[in-house]
């Protein structure tokens, strides 16, 4: 199953400059794990040591930031959407 996934612009230059790849996975984790595969040291830049999703580091499934769905483990299906988005802060 292919997901399409819409890259940042800081995060594209593990991507070949693309701003939208195709990845696979039965959940967000997993799909973290198949980006890594194919886009070498982006699985850094997304989660820390632990494991986790990195503070500065929003992900969307259709819209809605997986934090509040099941973080990593939010399932994923072939027509979902998924969006990677930095945190900006400012004041």
């Amino acid at each position: 199953m292919a997901i399409e996934v819409s890259i940042p612009t800081p995060l594209r230059g593990l991507t070949g400059n693309q701003d939208t790849v195709s990845a696979g996975g039965a959940d967000i984790g997993a799909l973290i794990d198949d980006l890594e595969k194919n886009y070498p040291g982006i699985k850094a830049r997304l989660v820390d040591e632990a494991g986790n999703l990195r503070r500065f580091v929003n992900i969307y499934v259709n819209g809605e930031d997986v934090r509040f769905l099941q973080d990593k483990a939010t399932k994923l299906s072939a027509d979902d959407e998924v969006s990677i988005v930095p945190a900006i802060a400012g004041g």
